[in-house]
This record gives structure tokens, sequence and C-alpha cells, in this order.
């Protein structure tokens, strides 16, 4: 397994992962797929902005991918971050998303933020048992806030520090 940043020419393949999960769980508040242009042009942004986004592949197969966008767009939250994290249903349970997202801590406290926030939907337990092996702690909950599939959903939220904040730096 490679984990590598993501290349526009990646989308159809993210898409195509994604699409799984918003059709069959609750860890995404989406409902409907975004289509393969939509992650080409948020491999774009997100390079542009300076922000990681990895994907972890196999003989040329994508297995994952993750991200760490800036938290809310309102400039005071520039040095916090919100991870996304996903992996191929049929390579759960593997290492890939521990791998994967260590490494976007990693990326994303090279890339000047000093905290991480995991908003978890549905406070899906093996995505809060991941966060929990790489340092993130509980910050949250909250609870009713999404409706898919016919039920309401929690989120739960977990925070790492990535770095000591200190002195604003231009």
């Amino acid at each position: 397994m490679t984990i590598r940043p993501a290349r526009p020419e990646d989308a159809a393949q993210i898409a195509a992962l994604y699409a799984h999960h918003v059709r069959n769980g609750t860890a995404t508040f989406d409902t409907e797929p975004p289509p393969a242009d939509h992650w080409h042009s948020k491999v774009d942004l997100m390079r542009a902005r300076g922000w990681p986004f990895l994907v972890a592949e196999a003989d040329g197969a994508l297995l994952a991918f993750a991200y760490a966008a800036q938290f809310r767009e309102r400039p005071a939250y520039r040095h916090c971050c919100e991870d996304s994290i996903y992996v191929r249903a049929d390579r759960l349970g593997h290492g890939i998303g521990t791998a994967l997202l260590g490494a976007l801590v990693d990326a994303a406290g090279a890339s000047g933020f000093t905290q991480m926030l995991a908003v978890i939907g549905d406070a899906e337990p093996a995505s809060v048992a991941l966060h929990a092996r790489l340092g993130f702690r509980h910050a949250g909950r909250m609870e009713n806030v999404g409706y898919k599939f016919g039920r309401w959903l929690d989120i739960v939220y977990m925070q790492r520090a990535l770095a000591s904040p200190g002195k604003e730096t231009p």
C-alpha cells in the first residue's frame, strides 16, 4: 500500500468509493453522492489552499482517501481543521484507516494547522475507535442533528492537538 497526495485524475475512484458510503452508511450525512467533477474540483481546491488530501492505493486501486480542511471559513478558524476519511468497504479492518489518518495528522500539522477535529456521523463506533487510537479525545456530542435512512442521527466531536498553539504568524 502507498499513501500519496490525491491527484485530480483520482476523482472517479474517489467518487465511487464515497458513493458507497453515501448510499449505505451514516458516517456521512450526504444523501446523494457527488459526481467525479466535484472531487476533481475539491482536489484542486485543497492543493491551492495547501491543505492535505491523501489517498491510499495498492496496485493502482484506490483503497481509501482522507483530507483535512479548515473547520469553518471564518478567519479565526484558520489554524483548526476537520478531517474526513473513507475506506473502501471491502478493505475495512485491515489497518488502512489507521495508516492513512496517521499520515493525514502529520500532513495537516505540516501545513500549519494546530488542531484537528473529527465530526463523526452517527457516532460510528469504528470511526470513534480509529480516532481514539490516534490520540483524539471526546469533545462533545450533538443529538438528533441529521436525518437519514428514516432515523435521527447524532454526531460525536473528537479533537487532537497537531502542534502547540503559539504566537500568531502572518
